[in-house]
């Protein structure tokens, strides 16, 4: 299906709008109130499960090796998961996950 440049401004429009809607709502219509505890709970496990979905794909399909499954690129997302479990620090657990993927690509 093809659509014309008016369409796609549309659409782009359409969506703007819409996620607009969605951020007023929350922020704009309550911002000035406080939050039930139970939000603010869930609200503090949203960087904990955004990050993985957005870092998951990068190991297991990575852009680098167009797609194709890479050890290097796994192991490194192993160690900098269980460098960051173990230490709970994120600083230890990049500087490991780094290490790791270069010291991987010099050694392939």
């Amino acid at each position: 299906m093809t659509y014309s440049a008016g369409q796609i401004w549309l659409i782009i429009a359409l969506l703007g709008a819409g996620t607009f809607a969605i951020r007023f709502s929350f922020l704009g219509l309550i911002g000035n109130r406080p939050l039930p505890p139970f939000a603010l709970r869930v609200l503090r496990f949203t960087p904990v499960a955004v990050l993985p979905g957005m870092v998951a794909p990068l190991i297991l399909w990575p852009p680098a090796t167009d797609g194709v499954f890479d050890p290097v690129r796994f192991a490194c997302g192993l160690v900098t998961l269980v460098v960051g479990v173990w230490t709970r620090s994120f600083y230890f657990a990049v500087v490991a996950g780094a290490i790791t993927l270069y010291g991987g690509l010099l050694i392939v």
